[in-house]
């Protein structure tokens, strides 16, 4: 298939591009910009007029909740919400039922995920056996199986000498590992930030310092080892700080901030919303300013949707007895366009941290940009169009979100991968 998307802006902030211009796709591949190239005859072409035409999307973090949780999506239904977020490639999480941390499981996942021929999924492996924090993985067979990094997902190590040597392996291998910082006697059994919110509501508290002293050690035992380290999930400003330190003496360190954490605060659990019920807990303005700053700059690397669908049952418990998560597949666009709205950066800065930013950290390097030969991934989304957050409107099994009802920019009107229209706003 052969494809001019003609009269479109198109966005790539990996080239440093923003102007308008068509773009040409024949065999999957970005095969020019501008200019036809020689004998190119287009099958199809799509009039990309008031469309903003950037690299498909990269998600570091949304669990599609197979295997073992199809009762709260399946692979299909958030497949189908990435395409009508616009997002085409996603790191997905080990914390599955059984756990990612054997080939034949995630090659069964790759498989599955290709026979569905959407969005390109890139499986991190689990560090340990079942996550347990006792025995390594075998590393290196699940990167032969296709895994592209190493995660505890939300479980700590308890014992810091198996962590030690979980990355000591990685970094013979010259593996990343990503580590969400999360000290498991500092936070067990809190679900919100321990502050005066919690307080007022009666809620047990996480403090900060459950990220400070889980992230310290962290980066004590990546410069031990060598261990290239991404950090997931940033919540506080003390854990940038931090990040930003460990940064500053040399070491391989990269961090990401979810779309809940760079807008929301501690104030947004209200009267008991169990959609703000989150790992890591939403914290106070302060740190929620200092994550967007940071993320501006470029202290923070990447942004990424947390996706975490969740049953309605889940969700109707108490709040402290809540399922935690929120879905977030289709609001990452939006979201990142009302972040840099809110920040008054140029449109090609915000979207480098959900295409080539994120593409850095994965370790992808055919996406994330609109170069010839590369992979023709593409998001064309009209910015001036606004819309209402709704259950009816999402596409995702899990419809618990704390935006529900807010009005967001953003509308994805087309979403390639590999070169193949699938999906067209009608």
């Amino acid at each position: 298939m052969r494809i001019r998307i003609a009269n479109g802006r198109v966005v790539d902030p990996a080239n440093g591009l923003d102007a308008p211009r068509d773009l040409y796709i024949a065999d999957g591949r970005i095969v020019g910009q501008g200019h036809a190239p020689d004998g190119f005859t287009a099958d199809r072409e799509i009039d990309a007029a008031r469309l903003v035409v950037c690299p498909g999307l990269i998600d570091l973090a949304a669990r599609l909740r197979e295997p073992g949780y199809e009762y709260r999506a399946t692979l299909e239904s958030e497949m189908d919400a990435a395409m009508a977020g616009g997002v085409t490639s996603l790191a997905i999480p080990p914390d599955t039922d059984p756990v990612l941390d054997e080939p034949g499981l995630v090659e069964m996942l790759c498989y599955r995920a290709k026979k569905l021929n959407r969005a390109h999924v890139y499986p991190v492996g689990a560090l340990t056996i079942g996550l347990a924090g006792e025995r390594l993985s075998e590393m290196a067979e699940l990167v032969e199986a296709g895994c592209v990094a190493f995660s505890q997902a939300n479980v700590p190590i308890v014992d810091n000498l198996v962590l030690m040597r979980a990355m000591q392996y990685a970094a013979t291998f010259d593996f990343r590992v990503w580590l969400q910082p999360l000290a498991p006697f500092l936070s067990r059994g809190g679900v919100a930030h321990d502050g005066e919110v919690s307080s007022r509501l009666g809620l047990p508290g996480i403090p900060t310092a459950a990220e400070t002293v889980a992230l310290y050690t962290y980066i004590q035992l990546a410069r031990l080892t060598g261990a290239k380290l991404h950090v997931t999930r940033l919540s506080s400003a003390e854990g940038l700080a931090l990040v930003e330190e460990a940064r500053a003496t040399g070491l391989d360190i990269t961090c990401d901030v979810s779309i809940n954490h760079l807008h929301l605060s501690e104030m947004d659990i209200g009267y008991f919303d169990s959609n703000a019920h989150l790992v890591p807990p939403l914290r106070t303005q302060r740190d929620r300013d200092a994550l967007r700053r940071a993320l501006a700059d470029g202290r923070i690397d990447a942004l990424c949707s947390d996706h975490t669908p969740v049953d309605d049952d889940g969700k109707l418990a108490p709040f402290s007895e809540s399922e935690p998560g929120a879905t977030g597949l289709e609001l990452l666009l939006p979201l990142t366009l009302k972040w840099a709205e809110q920040a008054g950066l140029p449109l090609v800065q915000a979207l480098a941290r959900v295409t080539s930013d994120a593409a850095r950290i994965v370790g992808i390097t055919k996406a994330g940009h609109l170069s010839p030969g590369a992979r023709a991934d593409l998001c064309l989304f009209d910015p001036a169009a606004h819309v209402t957050v709704s259950r009816d409107q999402l596409r995702s099994q899990g419809k618990n979100t704390p935006f529900l009802g807010m009005e967001l920019p953003g509308r994805v009107h087309y979403t390639l991968v590999e070169g193949q229209v699938m999906h067209e706003l009608r």
